[in-house]
């Protein structure tokens, strides 16, 4: 009876996940408690990623001082959607990797950030560095923000020296603001400046802004001529068109098209 009671317990409350080890993978999931390895880490070459070539060496720049356990930022990668953000994270923590840097890459959902001190106690003591990325980040409200301003600077849990987060949003201060909100506070300069505390806590801050017409030809070209694929800018700026959007993303989705008319598979 007793063994049947603790086998239903245990249906009921699964034990959570064994860590994946943490020296052997390049690219982790933080779920459910547990360091799990990302299925197929594959980033672009950096050379693929155009029109941000100055975000391309700060961000680099940073995860090498990361890898070397040197001094390094915490990262916020803002703008436009589609535009390589995230992309970029990848594909520099690849490039650093490739070097041969003791460097992880750690996702972690953006609602499981209250489980962050969970997996700062699983790193800690691990000698490699972690790129703890959150990817598409906001907040409804200020107060929403405010556990993951302590995690990076001033709270009694902060990240360990062998990690920093790398953020990306579409939003600069990460928190929606409205305008209406100036009217109602009694000091308004008190609810704008907490807002942008949390952006401010960020060391390196990357701006991606709309490419022009011009910049999405050549992330088209940049694409089809690593593939094989032929190259017809008119073709593209029509996809784009009516895509009603120029942006890495919509070149990349447009390539994916013109590999599937040629019959070839992307890898």
């Amino acid at each position: 009876m007793v063994d049947r009671i603790a086998a239903a317990l245990e249906r009921l409350a699964p034990p959570s996940p064994a860590n994946a080890d943490p020296l052997a993978h390049p690219a982790y999931v933080w779920r459910d408690g547990a360091l799990v390895a990302a299925r197929a880490f594959a980033p672009l070459p950096l050379a693929m990623l155009h029109g941000v070539d100055a975000q391309k060496t700060a961000l680099t720049d940073n995860l090498r001082r990361l890898a070397a356990g040197h001094a390094a930022q915490d990262t916020l990668l803002w703008g436009a959607r589609g535009t390589g953000k995230s992309a970029l994270v990848k594909a520099a923590a690849g490039a650093v990797q490739g070097e041969g840097g003791a460097l992880a890459l750690v996702e972690v959902p953006g609602d499981r950030l209250a489980t962050l001190p969970a997996l700062f106690d699983t790193i800690a003591a691990v000698p490699r560095a972690f790129a703890i990325f959150l990817d598409d980040l906001g907040f409804d409200a200020a107060g929403d923000a405010r556990g993951l301003r302590s995690l990076l600077e001033g709270g009694a849990e902060a990240r360990p020296a062998n990690a920093r987060l790398i953020v990306t949003s579409n939003r600069r201060h990460l928190v929606t603001r409205d305008i209406r909100e100036q009217d109602s506070a009694i000091n308004p300069r008190d609810s704008v400046d907490d807002q942008l505390a949390l952006a401010d806590r960020f060391g390196l801050s990357l701006g991606f802004h709309v490419v022009d017409q011009d910049g999405y030809c050549a992330i088209v070209r940049g694409y089809a001529d690593r593939y094989g694929l032929p190259f017809d800018a008119a073709d593209a700026i029509q996809w784009a068109t009516r895509r009603g959007s120029r942006s890495g993303r919509v070149a990349w989705q447009y390539v994916v098209e013109l590999a599937g008319r040629e019959g070839i598979a992307l890898t």
